[in-house]
């Protein structure tokens, strides 16, 4: 069918069911239709029902476009789960779930359920291995009010320690010289913590750049580390940090002004989705980056008890 590019033409194209077969069904089944469940190419369509049917033998004979997907065992129809798909990827600070409620037509709770599964099929499943090069890395507290969002002495002490300030969660990234970000929700800036996370997604030998703000980065000798101090420079030759923060910078923006609050729980979910965006922002249109995310629905899948996680927890404010 005829590449889609804007969400108009999207929401035009995928009104029709037959589209979104057409559609979905070239992105997954390119040389033809197989069962996912057994990998069999002895199936037939059943039009009326909208389901193909296979005659391997096992339990589950029938499935549909959304077998096998995040759309799997949803109500919803494809009409409204592929306009969102494009909303999500293409807004730069993000959507709420009251905006899709709005403009979609269902519930608040259903956009927000909607939107956390198409979130599931952002996440960087690290295939691209470890990071290499020249890396930024930089850490960061998320959530506060304004008002607190400047550490006073006391707290500036407890930074210092590598412990949280109440309210806030810590998030630590990393990101290559002309390549991808990569991100993650940490209990604490302790340096088996963080220097355990760069050696897990930084290659070894690689150049890291952090600030000496924190003494948790002190150490990683398999490393050519060099540290910049912001109290007297920002850039020295390309040993900055500037890159990972300007990340941040747009990250908070879009969770400031779009998401508001959350889950503790949820937040690597939000952080998947600012560096999906990140990461794909270049040599992409808005279509290209909508079929990119569409053929990575596939496999994946999350059950409500997933969904909602630890009943209890606080949100975080921003």
């Amino acid at each position: 069918m005829e590449a889609v590019k804007t969400l108009q033409q999207a929401i035009i194209t995928f009104a029709e069911y037959e589209n979104c077969r057409q559609f979905m069904t070239e992105l997954r089944w390119s040389k033809g239709v197989t069962c996912p469940r057994c990998g069999s190419e002895h199936v037939t369509y059943l039009e009326k029902a909208r389901v193909w049917k296979c005659y391997g033998k096992h339990a589950s004979p029938k499935f549909s476009l959304k077998t096998g997907t995040v759309f799997e065992d949803s109500p919803i129809g494809l009409e409204k789960w592929l306009p969102v798909m494009w909303m999500l990827v293409n807004a730069k600070n993000g959507i709420s779930s009251w905006e899709i409620h709005r403009s979609m037509g269902v519930t608040q709770k259903t956009a927000w359920f909607m939107l956390q599964r198409c979130r599931l099929a952002l996440q960087d499943e690290k295939t691209g291995g470890k990071l290499s090069g020249e890396v930024k890395v930089d850490e960061t507290f998320i959530g506060g009010k304004a008002r607190n969002m400047h550490a006073n002495v006391k707290e500036r002490k407890l930074l210092s320690q590598g412990r949280g300030i109440e309210n806030k969660e810590i998030v630590l990234g990393m990101v290559e010289r002309g390549g991808k970000v990569r991100t993650m929700h940490v209990a604490k800036r302790s340096k088996p913590i963080l220097q355990q996370q760069i050696r897990e997604h930084v290659e070894v030998g690689a150049a890291i750049f952090t600030d000496d703000e924190l003494k948790s980065y002190e150490g990683l000798s398999e490393f050519n580390h060099e540290v910049i101090n912001h109290a007297v420079e920002y850039v020295r030759g390309n040993v900055h940090t500037n890159t990972m923060e300007n990340f941040w910078a747009l990250t908070k923006r879009a969770l400031h002004g779009t998401y508001v609050s959350m889950e503790p729980f949820h937040l690597f979910k939000y952080l998947d989705e600012e560096a999906f965006r990140y990461n794909n922002r270049l040599g992409m249109d808005d279509g290209d980056r909508f079929r990119y995310t569409m053929r990575k629905v596939v496999g994946k899948r999350l059950t409500d008890a997933e969904l909602i996680g630890k009943e209890g927890e606080t949100k975080v404010p921003f």
